[in-house]
């Protein structure tokens, strides 16, 4: 009797948290953590940036989730909503590729944000809200996680993966 080998619960990860330069700014914004570097290790981490892979270039102008019509703008008043929407559709597949139930997820990116995003006034302030990729992930059952909450998922992945 041959045991069926158990897979390794996969994780979709902002790719600035790996210390690449996707982010608006070109800026690296390395997420330093024991638990990142294991997983590393152990293959369970999936990159991503949403608005790379969508086609926006690195750097490009800032862009926030303008709250009365519900589309990201850039600073200089371009509506890039179908980039935005584009690259939350392949995080999406790459989570259904690798069976994905959890992300981490870069908190207040108007792509990431999990419990906060900026107002769309290009003013700093934040407010509650998400990004459209953690949007559509939630619609389809993932769980989205932040740099803030590593450790519940940690918890997370400790009680549902069968390697544990």
């Amino acid at each position: 009797m041959k045991l069926k080998a158990q897979s390794i619960e996969k994780i979709l990860i902002s790719a600035c948290f790996l210390g690449e330069r996707v982010r608006y700014n070109g800026i690296a914004q390395q997420l330093s953590s024991k638990l990142l570097q294991q997983w590393k290790t152990q293959g369970r981490l999936i990159a991503i940036c949403p608005e790379v892979i969508s086609g926006l270039p690195v750097p490009r102008p800032p862009a926030e989730i303008n709250q009365s019509t519900k589309k990201v703008i850039t600073i200089e008043s371009v509506d890039v909503t179908k980039q935005f929407t584009q690259g939350a559709h392949q995080a999406l597949l790459l989570c259904q590729q690798y069976n994905i139930k959890f992300a981490l997820l870069k908190e207040s990116s108007p792509s990431c944000g999990s419990n906060t995003i900026y107002d769309g006034t290009f003013s700093q302030k934040k407010i509650n809200g998400e990004g459209f990729t953690t949007s559509l992930l939630r619609e389809h059952g993932i769980q989205v996680f932040c740099e803030n909450s590593i450790e519940e998922l940690a918890d997370l992945i400790n009680l549902t993966d069968p390697t544990k």
